[in-house]
């Protein structure tokens, strides 16, 4: 059983012994504390906040104790039920509310649940933020409010469809264009929320669809991170030649993997790469990833001009950054794609309709696209060490011998090379060091990570 708190919110299996699982009496802790954070932080106006669930099996117990807790805490909540984590951050703002909590762990297996906290913005909480969540938690340095001033509670459920008419109304979804192109999918939304509003969106598209492990019960059909080796279902229903595309969420629907009319996957990386393509052949700009991501959306910007930026790994810092720079687009190589015309959050139905727009208007197939966009390949390793290892210092001295080459050290240790990168991240939790390399070939990439580990394995 796992419990973890971090500067992003509080994450857990369900069941067993309070300290040690993510139970009652820690959400209840931990939403009391974000609830006396925001109503410190000077940003509150109506005294009003959001909840929305991803549809895990623990989702209704977690979000009865965290709307109880909020009502207690004297804050008026606006329950929007069912609903994806850009729906989420979106009503945020649609409603005007002091923040958000967003009931779920993303692409983690089914016995985990988790919070994720938003600002007045509808945006994710700094790093700072985060941190004076948890002081706040830790000393229990809160109040509820007396008989008298106890919030109230509302349920909505219009916020899909706003959802939908919000992405429909950008100015680079072609929706004409779309239904034009008469395009067959296969979706895949894990039994979760997506099996809800993607339908929705498809059918406001015009897309003819197929849903696979559609139904919104938090029971899994396979492991809800969208990585090939998890959607050997879906790809094997592709390979029929029945459809022209296979889209894939994850649980809580601000992940997003595309699949090949033939079956083969079109790569988690090139998600933003693909839409990003689209984007900037129509509104040239700046682009935004972090440093784990691929080269090729670095290329593609510079083919339109722009200038690409890399950021710290998390979301918070991608925006941060996008917004620093002024991006028309970032995201993340995960399949995150954020665009500011939206909002400033991943979002996997912004780049559904993007990418079936950049689709529909080319008029090839999907492998075809995919075979246009500058190609790489990235390896995934890891170094285990031991608790007792300085991996800070063993971090500074890989800097130090590579101080010849590009070296970004915002986020770990990154090297770039002319033709080829590789990055070294340490985990805040484990004594390991996260190693991803990439280059024109999976050999060379993962041969270009192996060396650096062999280096970094004589140091320790």
């Amino acid at each position: 059983m796992t419990l973890i708190k971090s500067i992003s919110g509080i994450r857990g299996t369900i069941g067993g012994k309070p300290g040690n699982t993510l139970n009652p009496l820690d959400i209840v802790k931990f939403t009391t504390a974000y609830a006396t954070f925001i109503r410190r932080c000077g940003c509150s106006s109506n005294g009003r906040i959001v909840v929305g669930r991803d549809a895990r099996i623990s989702g209704e117990m977690v979000r009865s104790v965290v709307c109880g807790t909020l009502i207690g805490m004297g804050y008026d909540v606006v329950d929007i039920g069912l609903a994806t984590t850009p729906t989420t951050e979106l009503a945020v703002r649609m409603a005007g509310a002091d923040g958000g909590i967003i009931i779920t762990a993303s692409h983690n297996p089914r016995q985990w649940n988790a919070l994720k906290l938003l600002n007045h913005e509808g945006e994710f909480l700094t790093a700072a933020d985060g941190a004076e969540v948890l002081d706040i938690a830790e000393r229990e340095d809160f109040e509820y409010a007396d008989v008298d001033h106890l919030g109230h509670y509302t349920a909505d459920d219009t916020y899909n469809r706003r959802h939908i008419e919000s992405v429909l109304a950008l100015q680079l979804v072609d929706i004409e264009a779309i239904r034009g192109a008469r395009l067959r999918v296969c979706v895949d939304p894990v039994n979760s929320v997506g099996g809800i509003i993607l339908p929705e969106l498809l059918n406001a598209l015009g897309v003819e669809y197929k849903v696979v492990n559609g139904e919104p019960t938090g029971d899994f059909a396979h492991n809800p991170e969208p990585l090939e080796k998890n959607l050997s279902g879906i790809m094997e229903e592709m390979r029929s030649g029945s459809y022209d595309l296979g889209i894939v969420v994850d649980p809580d629907v601000d992940r997003l993997a595309f699949i090949c009319e033939d079956g083969r996957m079109f790569g988690e990386e090139y998600t933003l790469v693909s839409v990003a393509d689209y984007v900037l052949g129509r509104t040239p700009g700046n682009t935004v990833s972090n440093l784990s991501s691929t080269r090729a959306l670095r290329d593609v910007t510079e083919r339109y001009g722009g200038s690409y930026t890399a950021a710290a790994v998390g979301e918070v810092n991608v925006t941060t950054k996008m917004k620093e720079v002024g991006a028309v687009i970032g995201g993340e190589g995960n399949g995150g794609v954020i665009y500011p015309e939206s909002h400033y959050g991943r979002d996997a139905l912004v780049g559904i309709a993007l990418f079936l727009s950049a689709l529909a208007r080319k008029g090839c197939r999907v492998s075809e696209l995919r075979a246009s966009m500058p190609n790489y390949f990235i390896a995934k390793n890891r170094i285990d060490l031991t608790p007792q290892t300085d991996v800070d210092a063993i971090l500074e001295r890989v800097k130090d011998m590579y101080k010849d080459e590009q070296v970004n050290d915002i986020d770990g240790v990154k090297i770039d090379f002319a033709d080829k990168w590789v990055h070294l991240r340490k985990s805040n939790t484990e004594p390991i060091i996260r190693v991803y390399s990439e280059a024109a070939t999976m050999e060379e990439a993962d041969a270009l990570g192996k060396k650096i580990m062999q280096i970094v394995y004589d140091m320790a």
